[in-house]
């Protein structure tokens, strides 16, 4: 009877040897998800150096999970199918309400600074020269938007554009469509379309990949200061890998080789970042909200004072917490 119950207790902890093993292997392979800003092979190109790094130095096969737009990295995380992504702020809220996804660094530009802007494009030879130019004329001009989940192509000019100025970008337009950043700069610049979104880092990259058409692009409107981009990963990531992944983020370009390697991707060192970073992204969702219900005419007196007090508590209190962050400090170029 006691030796039937060893080989029972020596079978079952055999088993459970081999699920965990199994456990731990399933671990040594992460997806790292990026958003498709512009031709997958140029971000190949951009990325390859980076992942192959990482998975050199924490001893985890990295794999690129390029898609071709936010909602497909904040599905595949939601699902266990990216582990951890680069993020724009307002793609990494999702993630982070909807998809079980935590901040744990920031990106950095190559210069030191913290965040970059959001930008109007029209071309250098059209007679749209300001947002008020725009706006005048909008019922004759066809608008390139930027991806709904996008920070700086959708969210920012959003605000700070069309609902500050009391109008809806889907309807003054004689078109208005959706791309990514370099679609938007491209289909300006070869005047398939008149005014686009697109942003500083896109800008700057164009400039280097394809000079002659950020010659044909003129700025007519830049946003305030948006926050740098996040890096996110899955909350349920075991912790062994998030440790491995933490410290060669935050430890990554110390060389001249990984210094080079960032500088490729417009990048710094990163810094280290949590959820907070999106307190101000937060409040500009709030603010846009809060507009809408201003502004609309379909909903009864009693019911807008409701919706209206609600937000104004919540931008409020978000208020509070934003005055209770410790001020950014900027990072040496």
């Amino acid at each position: 009877m006691l030796k039937r119950m060893g080989r029972v207790l020596a079978a079952t902890s055999l088993l459970a040897s081999a699920l965990l093993g199994s456990a731990v292997a399933a671990e040594q392979e992460l997806n790292f998800g990026i958003i498709s800003t512009e031709s997958s092979q140029n971000l190949k190109t951009l990325w390859n150096p980076f992942l192959a790094d990482m998975s050199q130095k924490t001893g985890i096969k990295i794999n690129a999970f390029f898609a071709p737009d936010y909602a497909g990295l904040i599905q595949g995380m939601r699902f266990n199918k990216v582990d951890l992504a680069w993020f724009g702020n307002k793609a990494a809220m999702e993630a982070v309400d909807r998809a079980g996804g935590e901040i744990f660094a920031q990106t950095v530009a190559a210069n030191g600074a913290l965040g970059y802007y959001s930008l109007l494009v029209a071309h250098k030879d059209s007679p749209i020269n300001s947002v008020e130019d725009m706006l005048k004329n909008a019922s004759s001009l066809t608008f390139a938007n930027g991806d709904p989940n996008s920070t700086s192509g959708y969210l920012v000019p959003g605000y700070y554009v069309f609902a500050q100025n009391k109008v809806d970008a889907n309807k003054i337009f004689k078109r208005a469509l959706n791309g990514s950043h370099e679609v938007n700069a491209l289909s300006v610049a070869n005047k398939q379309v008149d005014v686009g979104t697109f942003n500083s880092e896109g800008m700057e990259r164009l400039e280097l990949t394809a000079p002659d058409k950020a010659a044909q692009l003129k700025v007519i409107w830049t946003s305030p200061l948006i926050p740098a981009d996040p890096l996110v990963w899955r909350t349920n990531l075991d912790q062994a890998s998030k440790t491995k992944v933490h410290d060669f983020i935050l430890g990554y370009g110390t060389t001249p080789a990984e210094l080079k390697v960032l500088a490729n991707l417009q990048w710094g060192q990163f810094k280290a970042s949590n959820n907070d970073q999106l307190l101000p992204i937060r409040q500009l969702e709030l603010f846009k909200k809060r507009s809408d219900v201003a502004n609309s005419t379909s909903l009864n007196a009693a019911d807008k004072q409701a919706q209206l007090q609600q937000l104004d508590a919540e931008l409020a209190q978000l208020e509070k917490r934003m005055a209770e962050q410790p001020a950014p400090t900027a990072t040496a170029g």
